[in-house]
């Protein structure tokens, strides 16, 4: 059974959610995001997830 979740804010937090279930094979067969909320745009938001300077 997938859970679908949403994202509210990708913050430091958001965004180590958000990379744990993509690169965690166990937790990405299990979670589903759905929504994501976010106050900048996109390719901002992908620039971000992408050059974690936290991670």
């Amino acid at each position: 059974m997938t859970v679908r979740i949403g994202i509210n804010g990708l913050g430091r937090i958001g965004r180590s959610v958000l990379r744990a279930i993509f690169e965690v094979e166990r937790y990405s067969k299990q979670i589903e995001v759905v929504a994501v909320n976010g106050s900048l745009d996109a390719s901002l938001h992908a620039h971000l997830i992408k050059y974690d300077s936290i991670h």
